[in-house]
């Protein structure tokens, strides 16, 4: 039996065993194992003959698309390294992820191929921009033509220590990281994730959730591990249209988050919902509110419910066996099959139960670092148990208890969770600051069911200007990512300060409520 050493080794696997079975059902189009492959085969070769070597990064600044997925699959088997971005991101983060990365290619489409094609003028490494979907741009390479192209892909020599992909993520600075993830640092993980979930063949995985987070991307790296079959819906904008599709395609897995599953508990008192065909429903991002568990288990009765706490840095870090839900209805479990997880005080030493500590990790799943960021890796890579190894210091506080499950108690840094994402409240200042009228904003998190954390602004304005809070959400709006966007924006006619002139972030009390604008 073949060992499954790279990343799209599963794919090749798939494709041999199972190669009418349908790998994908999106925008209405179905494909199989080996039609899956034969396109990310073409890519592959497409991107060589465009001067792609080993190593090279690739821009995917697309929905969740076949061309994402083609363009994932094939950027591995050319050797290069894929790095999705989330297809919301504006002109100016997408230019700096391209500089950053130094990537050499960057895959677009549709709408969103105006913004790549201003970014990309600003790339000094970028060789070509490939664009699907027809429509072309000048200077844009068709995604089609070269698939029609494209012959056989050379090997590139890959092995497991390369990189697979760069997973951006949100940073103190304002700049978001590249979190370095090998090989088989992804192979690990994907494997581990699907042994915890009791995956196999006959699954049928549904995902809203887009590609670009990595809750999303192990979606189809499972999926296709696990020879399953992904059913790719571009959001949960609409979710109607979703479950109408759920039914169709007999979903058997549902992953989500709280807001996901908020929509669908909604809904659900409106009018009873109820999906049979559900085996495994799966949370992550934020934690899932207690009270959302007998709902979900009216809606989806042949469930089981998984709880799960991660960050980017490892993908996963914990699962709770769903059928210790009820007695332990806020703990997040113990770690994944392969990994360990230590608890530990300023000193290092292993915390008593009850007590808190920082959560620390240990296994193959540990990113290699952050792509150009030496300084901020050795941050969260600290010294293992053994000579020379590092582990990953989550600076999240943790208690765990006598038998070893975890619970969440609290960040140790000033980065938001909203929504999964990682959201830099520099970031976000910096976008306040950017609109005429603004004097002085902060932002902070604010504990929330649904999202974990809550973005909310605090903004002193300039004499005479009469900005309300739906004018500086509008002007975010056209800076950020949704999820970047303040759900509250309180006015202050001056923020607190240290002695040296500093805003003081802990001083900032949340006012009587604002009713956020819509």
């Amino acid at each position: 039996m073949r060992v499954e050493r790279l990343l799209y080794d599963s794919l090749e696997a798939a494709a041999g065993a199972e190669p009418d079975k349908t790998a994908l059902v999106v925008d209405g189009q179905r494909l199989s194992y080996a039609e899956l492959l034969d396109s990310s085969r073409r890519f592959a070769a497409g991107l060589q003959g465009l001067g792609l070597e080993r190593g090279d990064r690739v821009i995917v600044f697309t929905d969740n698309s076949l061309p994402c997925v083609v363009s994932i699959f094939g950027t591995l088997i050319a050797g290069g390294v894929f790095v999705v971005v989330n297809s919301q991101t504006k002109e100016d983060k997408l230019a700096y992820i391209l500089e950053d990365s130094e990537a050499a290619f960057l895959v677009t489409e549709g709408t969103i191929a105006k913004v790549a094609g201003r970014a990309a003028e600003r790339a000094t490494s970028l060789r070509a921009t490939i664009k699907a979907g027809g429509g072309e741009l000048d200077g844009m390479r068709s995604f089609e033509d070269l698939l029609a192209s494209a012959g056989e892909p050379a090997n590139p020599g890959t092995i497991p220590l390369d990189l697979a992909a760069l997973i951006y993520t949100s940073g103190s600075t304002g700049n978001p990281k590249g979190v370095m993830m090998t090989h088989g640092n992804m192979v690990f993980a994907a494997g581990s994730l699907s042994e915890y979930l009791r995956l196999n063949s006959e699954h049928r995985i549904l995902n809203v959730l887009p590609l670009a987070f990595d809750y999303g991307l192990y979606q189809l790296l499972m999926a296709v591990r696990m020879k399953a079959t992904l059913v790719l819906e571009r959001s949960f904008v609409y979710p109607a249209q979703v479950l109408r599709r759920m039914e169709e395609e007999h979903v058997t897995v549902f992953p989500g988050v709280p807001t996901v599953y908020a929509t669908l508990v909604g809904m659900h008192e409106r009018e009873p919902l109820r999906f049979a065909s559900v085996e495994r429903v799966t949370n992550t991002a934020a934690a899932l509110p207690p009270s959302f568990h007998d709902p979900l288990r009216e809606i989806f009765p042949n469930a089981l419910i998984f709880r799960m706490y991660g960050l980017t840095e490892c993908k996963r870090v914990s699962y709770l066996e769903p059928e210790l839900l009820d007695s332990r209805p806020t703990s997040v479990g113990k770690a994944i099959p392969g990994t360990e997880t230590l608890v530990l005080d300023e000193q290092g030493q292993r915390v008593a139960p009850g007590e808190t500590g920082v959560l620390h990790v240990r296994g193959p799943h540990v990113m290699v670092g952050y792509w150009r960021l030496p300084d901020r890796t050795a941050e969260m890579l600290v010294e293992g148990p053994l000579p020379g190894e590092r582990m990953l210091c989550t600076h999240d506080h943790f208690t765990i208890d006598d038998e070893g499950f975890l619970y969440f108690v609290g960040r140790s840094d000033d980065i938001i969770k909203s929504r999964g994402e990682k959201v830099s409240p520099a970031e976000v200042e910096d976008a306040l600051y950017a609109i005429s009228g603004v004097r002085e904003a902060a932002v902070i998190g604010v504990p929330d069911e649904l999202l974990g954390e809550a973005v909310h602004a605090y903004v002193a304005l300039e004499d005479g200007s009469e900005l309300t809070e739906r004018d500086i959400i509008a002007g975010c709006r056209e800076r950020l990512e949704g999820f970047m966007v303040p759900a509250r924006v309180h006015f202050l006619d001056e923020l607190p300060k240290t002695a040296s002139g500093k805003i003081r972030k802990k001083g900032l009390v949340d006012p009587a409520p604002v009713e956020a604008a819509s």
